[in-house]
């Protein structure tokens, strides 16, 4: 009697970048409101790395690009006007 064992099956890389590509645009939505200074360079990277990797959602992985860079800018200028990466009310 042979036992036959079957090979786990492998996720596709194209699947994991269209995962990093959606992660990176909903990550740089939230970072416009809340914690920029993390998730602005999170959405950056894994927009970069779907891209790198040829995601079929490239779309939303540049929209994930963009949305990083804004909130990078958008804690520049709140920075720039209050001196601070404090959230002081």
């Amino acid at each position: 009697m042979e036992l036959t064992t079957v090979a786990p099956r492998r996720r596709s890389t194209a699947r994991d970048a269209d995962g990093m590509a959606v992660a990176s645009f909903i990550l740089g939505l939230v970072g416009l409101l809340a914690f920029n200074i993390f998730l602005g360079p999170v959405a950056i990277a894994l927009a970069a790395v779907a891209l790198h990797r040829g995601t079929t959602r490239r779309g939303r992985a540049f929209l994930g690009l963009g949305l990083g860079v804004a909130d990078l800018l958008v804690l520049m200028a709140f920075v720039s006007a209050d001196n601070t990466l404090s959230w002081n009310f």
